[in-house]
């Protein structure tokens, strides 16, 4: 790969090294990110499985009459067949986050090894930093002593005053000139280290980049197969239903609540059995006219009142009269 970060961190303020520093130290926020990103998933997920559950359950709440019952059980099977899916997505999206939190644990390792590494090409940065603004601010007093000897010189002033302006420009130049060594020294080493610390960091980088990109490939395979299963239950709700035909749905109803498949016979009609229905019937025995009754309370009446059997008055007396009383 091409030193991207060797050509493009460089420039007047030499910040460059503290850039990618901290850029090194953002990719351990992005990892952690990216780890509540799929946390965030697994839970949308964990809550539309149980979803999806509480609506299998209540399939089998629905009326459970009719012809059409028998395919709430389709329904059934289907819905739980996804929950589980879904549920099986969230197991192995908590798995994938296991793995994400590992990786940010050696993120906080390979750092520190890094800071103690690019420790000498901190101090470089620091020192041509430091010599860059000591070098600008020489410049600027040698440029204005040289000015002021040169103004002393045309407005004709005393040679004392000349000469000890050339004193003041001769100190500023040699000041001058030694920052300029300096810097030259400073910028050796500080290009050098940081020549050496840009690859470092662009490695971190790319090794960065390719574990992310190996975690959501990961992360995008995982979903793909679920996705994968998720459409082999459709596919099995739609051949299940095909094969819930009307004539299945009507023949399983007439096996399951049938009431008998043998109709009633013909009726003929039959002549009333006179002979037969006299047979059973026993005679009825009349009772006597109630005179019987009568005269024997009237012969007990009189064997009261005659009691005297041989009077004549008692025999004479006539039973017709008795029936008029």
């Amino acid at each position: 790969m091409m030193a991207y970060f060797v050509e493009s961190f460089w420039g007047e303020r030499n910040n460059g090294f503290d850039v990618l520093y901290h850029n090194m130290k953002h990719g351990h926020l992005s990892t952690k990110d990216l780890a509540d990103f799929i946390r965030e998933r697994a839970t949308i997920e964990e809550a539309y499985s149980r979803s999806m559950t509480k609506l299998a359950k209540s399939a089998s709440n629905y009326t459970q009459l009719g012809t059409f019952a028998p395919v709430w059980d389709v329904f059934k099977t289907s819905t739980e067949k996804l929950a589980s899916c879904h549920l099986d997505l969230v197991r192995r999206l908590q798995e994938l986050i296991k793995e994400v939190h590992k990786y940010g644990d050696e993120q906080i390792k390979t750092y520190k090894k890094t800071k103690e590494d690019v420790s000498g090409t901190l101090e470089a940065v620091q020192n041509v930093q430091s010599i860059t603004q000591a070098l600008q601010k020489s410049k600027e007093n040698y440029n204005a002593k040289c000015v002021e000897q040169e103004r002393l010189k045309k407005e004709g002033a005393t040679q004392r005053e000349v000469d000890k302006a050339a004193v003041k420009s001769k100190k500023a130049t040699d000041t001058y000139k030694l920052y300029v060594e300096k810097y030259a020294a400073v910028k050796s080493v500080f290009e050098q280290k940081m020549t050496e610390t840009a690859q470092k960091f662009q490695g971190i980088e790319e090794t960065h980049l390719l574990h992310m990109k190996e975690i959501i490939e990961s992360l995008s395979n995982t979903i793909k197969e679920i996705h994968l299963q998720i459409g082999e239950v459709h596919e099995d709700f739609i051949n299940n239903m095909k094969n819930t035909t009307v004539e299945s749905l009507i023949q399983k109803f007439a096996e399951s609540k049938g009431t008998g498949k043998e109709r009633p016979g013909p009726i003929k009609f039959e002549e009333c059995n006179t002979s037969s229905a006299v047979e059973g019937i026993k005679p009825r025995k009349r009772k006597p006219f109630g005179l019987s009754g009568i005269m024997k309370k009237e012969r007990d009446t009189e064997s009261v009142e005659c009691p005297d059997t041989d009077s004549v008055e008692c025999k004479r007396k006539p039973l017709y009269n008795y029936l008029y009383l």
